[in-house]
C-alpha cells in the first residue's frame, strides 16, 4: 500500500503541474517556489526562516504605526546589532529640510529619549548631516568615516551617538523615498565588537529594498490619510486605489478609484476576477510582482513596487504590493492576502524639472527629457516638441543614465516619478 501511495501521490503531483504550466499565472507562482527553494539551498535554514520572520514583520510595519519596534528588533537579532535609526525627510536646502520622522529603537524597544536628544539638540550641530546629503544612495558607509579626526575627539553629535546609541562604529545608509524624500537608516553597532564580517553588510544590503518597501507603504497610506487603518477601512480612502487580494491573486475588494481604474481599463484591468495590465510587458512585470507577494504553500510573500506607463503624456501608475495577514486585515479569517495600492502621479501637480535637476544631478536639458520620458512621452515626440533631433535627445538620456547607472527607460521613470509634486523654487 505504501508503494501503491507513493504511485498515486506522484501522478497527483504531475496532474497539478501539468495544468498549472498552460496558466501563465500559476507558471508566476511556480517560478516563485522554485526561486524559493534556491534561496533556501543557498543559506541555511535558521538563517532563512529568520530572514522571512523579518518580511513579515517589516510588512506589519508597513501599514501599523506601531509596528516598527518589533521589525527593528527582529533585524538586531539577525545582523547581531545593538539598534537602529530610521529616519525620512525632505527638503531642497538645509534650511528648508523637514524630517517627516525619526525612529530609534535599541535592541526592540523604541527609545523617545534618544530621538528627542537628537531632534532637539544635536541635529543643527551635527556635523555629519551636510555629508549625508552628498552621499550615493544605496550604498553603507561607516559612521566614523563621515567625521574628521578632530570632530571625532570634539564633536558632542558624534560622542552622543558613540555613547548613547551605541553607533560610533555603525552603519550609515540612504534611500529614495517616495515624493523627493530621503531615506537614512542607521545601523548600530555590531554586539561582538569586532568590527563588522562580509556576512553581516550582505545581511544589510539584503535588508535595504524591503526597507524602503516598509516606508513607501507608510507614505503612501498617510498621504492618503489611512496610515494605521485596518484593510476594510483603507476601502474608504479616497487618494488612491486600494485593491485586496486572495491567496490565488483574485480581486477580493477595491475602492470607488481602483474600480473607476479597472473599468476604464486603460492599464490595469480586472480579467475575469484577476488583476492584470493591459501592456503584456506590464503585466509580465505584475504577475512576476504578485507572485512574490502571494508565493504558493504558505511561504512568506514579499512586497514590492512597480510602474505601469500610460499612453499620450499622462504619468505612469505607480503600484505598491503588500502581503497582509489577519493582524492586518482586522479579521482572523479574511480572505485577503495582500494590498494593492495605486498612486495616480496625474492627480498631483506636474512634476518640475528644475527639481529633478537638484535632485538627480542633471543639467537642464537632460532634466527637461527625463520629466518628459516620466511623463509617457517617447524620444520621437520629445524630439518633435523640443525642436531637437532625436540623436540629440538620446544623448541627453545616455548621459542620464550613466550618472545613474540606469540601464532602462523604466528604471529612470522609477528614479524621477517620487518627485512628482515638490515644489521648486
Amino acid at each position: 500500500m505504501h508503494l501503491l501511495h507513493i504511485i498515486l501521490l506522484s501522478i497527483y503531483i504531475g496532474i497539478v503541474l501539468s495544468a498549472a504550466g498552460s496558466d501563465p499565472r500559476n507558471r508566476v507562482r511556480i517560478e516563485g517556489m522554485e526561486q524559493g527553494v534556491t534561496a533556501r539551498n543557498g543559506a541555511k535554514m535558521g538563517e532563512w526562516d529568520t530572514f522571512e520572520s523579518i518580511i513579515s514583520s517589516l510588512h506589519e510595519a508597513a501599514l501599523d504605526p506601531d509596528g516598527w519596534p518589533k521589525a527593528a528588533g527582529s533585524i538586531d537579532r539577525f545582523l547581531g546589532t545593538h539598534g537602529s535609526t530610521l529616519a525620512c525627510g525632505g527638503g531642497e536646502s538645509e534650511e528648508g529640510y523637514r524630517i517627516y520622522f525619526l525612529w530609534t529603537c535599541l535592541r526592540g524597544q523604541r527609545r523617545p529619549d534618544l530621538e528627542q536628544l537628537w531632534l532637539g539638540t544635536l541635529y543643527p550641530l551635527d556635523e555629519r548631516i551636510p555629508r549625508l546629503r552628498r552621499l550615493p544612495f544605496d550604498r553603507l558607509f561607516p559612521v566614523a568615516d563621515l567625521y574628521t579626526e578632530e570632530e571625532k575627539r570634539t564633536s558632542e553629535a558624534y560622542n552622543a551617538i558613540r555613547t548613547h546609541a551605541r553607533a560610533g562604529n555603525g552603519i550609515d545608509v540612504r534611500l529614495y523615498g517616495l515624493g523627493g524624500s530621503r531615506i537614512l537608516w542607521q545601523v548600530n553597532d555590531p554586539l561582538d565588537g569586532e568590527g563588522w564580517s562580509d556576512a553581516q553588510l550582505d545581511r544589510i544590503r539584503r535588508l535595504l529594498p524591503h526597507v524602503r518597501q516598509t516606508v513607501s507603504i507608510r507614505q503612501t497610506l498617510a498621504g492618503a490619510g489611512a496610515l494605521g487603518a485596518t484593510l476594510t477601512e483603507m476601502l474608504d480612502a479616497t487618494g488612491l486605489g486600494v485593491i485586496q487580494l486572495d491567496g490565488r491573486g483574485r480581486i477580493v475588494e477595491a475602492n470607488d478609484r481602483a474600480r473607476d481604474l479597472l473599468r476604464a481599463g486603460d492599464r490595469l484591468l480586472d480579467r475575469n476576477g484577476l488583476l492584470s495590465a493591459r501592456s503584456p510587458r506590464d503585466d509580465d512585470d505584475l504577475q512576476k510582482l504578485l507572485g512574490r507577494a502571494l508565493p504558493p504553500f504558505g511561504a512568506q510573500g514579499a512586497g514590492g513596487s512597480m510602474v505601469v506607463r500610460r499612453s499620450g503624456v499622462l504619468p505612469p501608475l505607480v503600484l505598491h504590493v503588500n502581503p497582509v495577514g489577519p493582524q492586518e486585515t482586522g479579521y482572523p479569517f479574511s480572505p485577503a492576502a495582500a494590498l494593492v495600492l495605486v498612486r495616480d502621479p496625474a492627480l498631483g501637480t506636474d512634476i518640475d524639472p528644475a527639481v529633478v535637476a537638484r535632485a538627480l544631478d542633471l543639467t537642464e536639458m537632460e532634466s527637461r527629457v527625463a520629466v518628459q520620458l516620466a511623463q509617457g512621452m517617447s524620444v520621437h515626440e520629445i524630439a518633435a516638441a523640443m525642436d531637437r533631433k532625436e540623436s540629440t535627445i538620446r544623448s541627453h538620456v545616455k548621459r542620464t543614465f550613466a550618472k545613474h547607472g540606469l540601464s532602462r527607460q523604466a528604471e529612470l521613470i522609477r528614479l524621477v516619478h517620487p518627485l512628482v509634486g515638490m515644489p521648486g523654487s
